[in-house]
């Protein structure tokens, strides 16, 4: 993030990033309970998840309110404005990722009556999948642009993951049709978790875009290591 001439700028952008971390924190719990919501078939979680939601809601209005101010009576330009821009791209991926974990837990409300018999590998996946988060969010705090190439190269084993659990659930559905229901909630959840994970590298890549100028959004993985080494 630059630094101004005006004490009064800097300090405005410092409580956006502050704001910013906060409602990537609430994310990252939401996250955390959804899944072990689901995992311990836990109802308090679940609904905790959904009340944590609006939390996250009433945080993006506040961070766009305050982005709203900065453009209007800074006019900012250069690095200061992809900092702006980056930010408004990056408040839209952390509040999909709470919307995310909400149907995470409203599916584990779907499914109390009949529980998955088979979570398959959905704990690993969700740790996975916090663990992107967090480095992402870490790498906006830091301004860290190698530990956003970590996310965005970590996104595709998040993917064969998922590709992994939905050809179980389908099995499971082949083998005992009693657990269709239950398994297509559960692929879902999964669905779901691999969709947060995109979020993530999207973040990643905004991470890039406001430290190093280059926007990567449709560079492949090597590629874009290429040109943050200068080879391109």
């Amino acid at each position: 993030m630059p630094l101004h001439t005006m004490k009064r700028f800097d300090e405005e952008l410092d409580e956006l990033k502050t704001h910013i971390l906060a409602m990537g924190g609430l994310v990252e719990r939401a996250i955390e309970n959804a899944v072990k919501s689901m995992l311990e078939q836990n109802e308090e979680l679940a609904l905790k998840t959904l009340e944590r939601d609006k939390a996250i809601n009433a945080l993006e209005v506040q961070c766009d309110e305050m982005t709203r101010e900065i453009l209007v009576r800074r006019q900012p330009a250069a690095g200061d404005l992809r900092f702006i821009m980056g930010i408004i791209k990056l408040v839209t991926d952390l509040e999909r990722m709470g919307d995310l974990a909400s149907g995470i837990a409203q599916g584990m409300l779907r499914a109390e009556e009949n529980p998955p018999r088979n979570f398959s590998n959905l704990d690993i996946m969700g740790e996975k999948v916090v663990r992107q988060v967090k480095r992402a969010l870490d790498a906006f705090s830091r301004g860290d642009t190698e530990l956003a190439m970590l996310v965005i190269e970590k996104d595709a084993g998040i993917d064969i993951l998922y590709k992994r659990m939905y050809r179980e659930m389908l099995t499971y559905m082949m083998e005992d049709p009693r657990v269709i229901g239950s398994s297509i909630i559960l692929s879902n959840v999964a669905k779901n978790l691999e969709r947060i994970a995109d979020h993530a590298t999207n973040i990643a890549e905004m991470v890039i875009y406001m430290e190093r100028g280059h926007d990567i959004r449709h560079v492949d993985h090597e590629a874009a290591a290429r040109l943050l080494s200068g080879e391109e």
